[in-house]
């Protein structure tokens, strides 16, 4: 039986010229998510104050997820509940919610509206994951802001003299260049490493703000960086993009040394296997 067809909506990100930070109306009245505006969070449900025994467990999602996803979610014990701001982060955190899972499948999160959930997550000490897609943009099919821009927004700087830092984890030579590249051009310094294992060594000289990797490199049962995280009290406060070229045609990964915008922070693939992974990637950073 032939292999199932990845399926998932592809937005073509493309990176700006140097010193641009990319199309603002995106962040603007009418842009894809308006933080600033958001109406007051509901109340808790009735069952609040919870325990943290809460059963299915809650895991912060933005946006609401597809139904592969959600079914993928509720299938492992996790209640999905929606937030589209700080407060409402802020809101369900006596929850003891799991994560906090970025999954823009559905259409582009603006620097504005990342930054805040981030920002709301890594104070009350949430773990934040978030997806991507990886693949090659012309200018000519740009759409967005530069996603070296939205990465900047997830690192959580120790100060503002001292530059984020991206521990970069991918196998093939030539997207890593790509993504050093736009990532260095946006003021971050990035150090790679070829293998989890190799960034176990590195995140104990570097102390990433950010981890962004393969997550076909993600290791399922042994321990990884995700553990080394945990281990050193930086899960909480480093969040994770994760992307997979487990799909791409190889004849293309050479391309992508050419500069041109590899990650897309609205596209990825909802196979069942990456559906799978990511799933189990948020039941171990999710691990108390």
């Amino acid at each position: 039986m032939a292999p199932p067809v990845s399926e998932g909506r592809a937005y073509a990100i493309g990176a700006p010229d140097e010193g641009v930070e990319g199309p603002e109306p995106l962040d603007g009245p009418g842009g894809a998510v308006e933080v600033a505006n958001r109406p007051q969070p509901q109340p808790l449900d009735d069952e609040l104050p919870p325990e943290p025994l809460d059963n299915p467990r809650r895991l912060l999602v933005w946006p609401a997820p597809d139904v592969p996803t959600q079914q993928a979610l509720s299938d492992r014990g996790y209640r999905p509940v929606i937030v589209n701001s700080r407060e409402e982060v802020d809101a369900q955190i006596a929850a003891f919610p799991a994560a906090l899972f970025v999954d823009p499948l559905t259409g582009p999160i603006t620097r504005k509206a990342l930054q805040s959930l981030r920002q709301a997550a890594v104070a009350a000490e949430v773990p934040v994951l978030v997806t991507a897609g990886l693949g090659q943009a012309s200018r000519e099919a740009a759409y967005g802001a530069d996603p070296a821009v939205l990465l900047k927004a997830l690192a959580p700087r120790d100060s503002e003299q001292h530059p984020p830092r991206v521990l970069l984890i991918e196998e093939h030579a030539e997207i890593a260049a790509a993504l050093e590249q736009t990532l260095e051009r946006r003021q971050m310094q990035v150090a790679r490493a070829a293998t989890d294992s190799e960034a176990v060594d590195l995140a104990g000289r570097m102390r990433p703000n950010l981890v962004v990797m393969d997550l076909m490199q993600v290791r399922r049962r042994r321990a990884g960086i995700i553990d080394w995280l945990r281990a050193n009290g930086q899960l909480n406060r480093t969040p994770l993009v994760v992307y997979t070229s487990a799909e791409m045609d190889p004849s293309e990964l050479p391309r992508l040394a050419s500069g041109e915008t590899v990650l897309f922070l609205a596209e990825r693939s909802t196979s069942d296997e990456v559906q799978s992974r990511i799933v189990d990637l948020l039941a171990k950073i999710g691990t108390n």
